[in-house]
């Protein structure tokens, strides 16, 4: 009677550790779904909330600025809606999804989960609700990468009016990890006057959230496109500011751009057009002192598929030094 108490206790005492193994599995096969937490920098249990499916980001991007036009309407953000979307974005970052949801839907903002098909990576996306509407705000996008905390960003301040800076956008974003993609969400020349022009105001949604980066200590990369009799004899005009804290990552992106054969006018040695000297972006990095270039691709350079290209790739040896992740970053 006692050994069959024995068998009995001792089988018991197998299933139950056979019980608690099975919950331990089932338990990190849940975690490893969820992603990383807020000590990570980006997701919560909530991240795959608002998910899309696959989507290439760049057509994404090209059916976003399809309307973008100089009749296409802006409306200037009072200082409010400035700083709740700049706030909701540094809470995104800081791996506070739901008190960022909270944060941008006090001024109709939301964000979404979308899987690149191109690279099978993720980005959050946080983008106006309103801008399918008859009268879109034109206040523009964020996309961050998911894989890693941020580390970098690639404005692009003048889409559709730059041609196809935009596109440039995403191939860098594309190709290192820990990036921020910003995009000014209308034309230039959109609204009355110069109010769209986001590169030269301070009072846009854009601006306020490139402000938050920086003092987040975001370097940052700014893509511009002119017309190429305004500086026939380069490609390229590359601008690091006006102090020397961009230096480096200057001197590094023009000889990655002249390795790749182009014509490239470094800003910090010559006297050249469109230098930037008026970004207003650019001048909050000076005063912070946090890297960022102004950088001017002719429109030969971007309306060439392969040029284009080899520019990004340019472009991504100086973010691949900026990197959290050696593994991920591109070969130069």
């Amino acid at each position: 009677m006692t050994t069959d108490r024995t068998k009995t206790a001792a089988i018991a005492a197998i299933v139950v550790v056979a019980a608690v193994a099975v919950l331990a599995g089932l338990l990190m096969s849940l975690d490893r779904r969820t992603g990383p937490t807020e000590s990570t920098g980006h997701r919560d249990d909530s991240t795959n909330r608002n998910a899309t499916g696959a989507v290439d980001l760049e057509e994404r991007i090209a059916h976003y600025t399809s309307g973008f036009g100089e009749e296409s309407g802006y409306r200037r953000p009072t200082g409010e809606d400035r700083r709740a979307v700049a706030q909701g974005v540094g809470l995104f970052l800081d791996g506070r999804r739901r008190q960022a949801e909270e944060r941008l839907s006090d001024v109709d903002f939301e964000i979404r989960t979308i899987t690149d098909s191109i690279t099978g990576r993720q980005f959050a996306e946080i983008t106006d609700r309103t801008e399918e509407g008859p009268a879109p705000r034109g206040w523009g996008r964020v996309y961050v990468d998911l894989a890693t905390p941020a580390h970098w960003s690639v404005q692009v301040p003048h889409p559709v009016a730059d041609r196809r800076t935009e596109f440039l956008g995403v191939n860098v974003l594309r190709g290192t990890s820990g990036g921020v993609l910003v995009i000014a969400g209308a034309h230039r020349r959109a609204g009355r006057g110069d109010e769209a022009d986001v590169a030269h105001r301070t009072d846009s949604v854009f601006d306020a959230v490139c402000d938050e980066l920086t003092e987040r200590r975001l370097p940052g990369i700014q893509l511009h496109g002119y017309a190429d009799e305004s500086a026939p004899d380069y490609d390229v005009i590359a601008s690091a500011g006006e102090g020397e804290v961009s230096r480096p990552e200057g001197r590094a992106l023009a000889d990655a751009l002249r390795a790749r054969d182009f014509d490239v006018c470094r800003a910090w040695v010559h006297d050249c057009p469109l230098e930037g000297r008026s970004n207003v972006q650019g001048h909050k990095a000076e005063r912070e002192g946090v890297p960022f270039l102004h950088i001017e691709f002719s429109n030969t350079v971007r309306m060439s598929g392969s040029r284009a290209g080899r520019a990004a790739e340019a472009v991504r040896t100086v973010t691949a030094a900026w990197s959290p992740d050696p593994a991920r970053r591109p070969a130069s």
